[in-house]
């Protein structure tokens, strides 16, 4: 599980190519890597997508901080218990804690993710 916390660099995604469904389907297939007969056209495509999947993944653990601290915010007539948030993101306890608190500093800080 990621850890609750934000680096200041931010990586630029690659663009994620969309192909149709009926691709999508095959095991094999995997954002037309397979396709690619040259090592270092090859590296620099899936080198790509590495960091596209990193930026996108840490994106959106700042995004489950803030709904997380949202969610539990105590101004909230119907704020969730760190237990009902965790159970929900399928988290235990204590990092759903530490997810909170993480979310309230991104808030607290003016993230843009934040209201």
């Amino acid at each position: 599980m990621a850890e609750p916390e934000r680096t200041e660099r931010r990586l630029r995604p690659a663009p994620l190519l969309f192909e149709p469904s009926e691709v999508a389907t095959d095991p094999e297939h995997f954002f037309d890597l397979e396709s690619i007969d040259d090592p270092q056209e090859l590296l620099a495509r899936a080198t790509e997508l590495t960091l596209a999947f990193r930026a996108a993944q840490e994106r959106a653990v700042e995004f489950q901080a803030v709904a997380a601290a949202q969610l539990a915010d105590p101004r909230r007539f119907d704020r969730l218990p760190a237990a009902a948030i965790a159970e929900q993101a399928e988290w235990t306890e204590d990092y759903a804690v530490k997810m909170i608190e993480f979310g309230e500093t991104l808030l607290r800080d003016g993230h843009p993710d934040g209201p």
